[in-house]
């Protein structure tokens, strides 16, 4: 088996030699085009086991980063995702002219979001 890179196939070290394993009982080869890492040999296994557990490692350090960075952001007041599409007013409002017969698609022109997004907000 031929793959770009190494780390597309796993999560973990753990998971990489797994998968090479079960390919190796199966009779498969692992070959690695871009780190040109070959699992036919001794040597080729070595290498993979060190980039395996080297790869893990940036994905700990990536992990861990952008979650200290998220914790810094909610202490300072942020938060993460776009802002919602319907205010409070935008709320009332659209409460309002239901109230008044006016219909869903109506509401939403003229409030300037999509329907799908008015019923989430207003129960029919």
């Amino acid at each position: 088996m031929a793959v770009w890179r190494f780390d597309r196939i796993g999560r973990s070290l753990p998971h990489l030699l797994q998968v090479v394993d079960e390919l190796q009982s199966r009779g498969v080869e692992f070959v690695s085009l871009n780190e040109k890492i070959d699992t036919t040999s001794t040597s080729g296994k070595l290498v993979f086991t060190i980039f395996g557990a080297i790869t893990e490692f940036e994905r700990n350090l990536i992990r861990e980063r952008t979650q200290l960075g998220l914790a810094a952001a909610r202490e300072q007041g942020r938060t993460g995702g776009r802002p919602p599409k319907m205010t409070p007013a935008k709320i009332r409002q659209a409460r309002r002219m239901r109230g008044d017969g006016v219909t869903m698609t109506e509401i939403a022109e003229v409030l300037g979001v999509g329907r799908a997004t008015l019923y989430r907000y207003i129960t029919v």
